[in-house]
């Protein structure tokens, strides 16, 4: 009578049997971090080799890239190189406008102020979008994001109908048009709720960007020459009007969405 894999004949286990133990004692004995490093390891190698991997790795060269380039000014002209670094910094804090504000303020062109805007929007937007795309699909979740991941998704989702009746053109309006949390960030989530791929996203979001970014300076750099011909602070006082309103903005943002979650 046979009794299949493991068959028992007079109370003895048959040679076959017997390399079946053997092969699941030799397993038990292995290492744990043995056992588990191929799984541990396919998730990362999958994450880069997908479209928002190769985003992701293309957001970190430029970083890298731009960090250098800052770094290699700061060894040549020190004073020039303190002056970009405060541009980099207050773009990233408060956002485009102040950063091309203060840019105008410390006497620097349009040569030099649109194309660093650029660079560093397109940064936050190449690491901002596929670290939210893993984050939405829980194949990694970086805790201190989250509550920034959920805050511009809630203004994604507010967003998302309207800016579907009109597709592309939609989302490149969004973004392209300077309204109180429209931008490329919250945009770059609009197109991924919307279904879009994630290059075409890219492009649009990136394109709008740009737009702005140029409409923006043309209008900063007109009201930095008026106000200059008053006063020579005034261009700093302009700068400190833009951080004051930037931040009493998203202080109110989070005071009322904090409202909404107690109601």
């Amino acid at each position: 009578m046979h009794h299949g894999p493991w068959q028992v004949k007079f109370g003895s286990i048959t040679t076959f049997d017997r390399l079946e133990v053997e092969r699941l004692e030799e397993r038990r004995d292995q290492p744990a971090s043995a056992s588990h490093a191929g799984p541990k390891r396919r998730p990362i190698t999958a994450l880069l080799r997908s479209s928002e991997g190769r985003i992701l790795l293309l957001g970190v060269t430029l970083a890298l890239a731009y960090t250098l380039w800052l770094g290699t000014r700061l060894l040549y002209a020190p004073e020039a190189s303190q002056v970009l670094t405060g541009l980099t910094a207050t773009a990233l804090v408060f956002g485009r406008a102040a950063g091309l504000a203060f840019g105008y303020a410390m006497g620097l062109a349009h040569r030099t102020v649109i194309p660093i805007a650029m660079v560093i929007e397109t940064v936050i937007v190449l690491l901002f979008y596929p670290l939210f795309v893993f984050s939405w699909r829980h194949l990694l979740v970086i805790k201190w994001l989250r509550n920034i991941f959920d805050r511009i998704r809630d203004a994604a989702e507010i967003h998302k109908a309207k800016i579907q009746r009109y597709g592309l053109i939609g989302l490149f309006a969004f973004v392209w048009f300077p309204f109180w949390m429209t931008g490329p960030v919250v945009g770059c989530v609009i197109g991924f709720l919307l279904g879009l791929k994630p290059w075409l996203n890219m492009a649009v979001v990136l394109a709008g960007t740009y737009m702005a970014i140029v409409a923006w300076a043309l209008f900063l750099r007109q009201l930095h020459e008026k106000v200059a011909s008053y006063s020579s602070y005034g261009p700093m006082v302009l700068l400190a009007i833009l951080i004051t309103v930037i931040v009493a903005g998203h202080v109110l943002q989070h005071t009322l969405n904090g409202n909404r979650k107690k109601a």
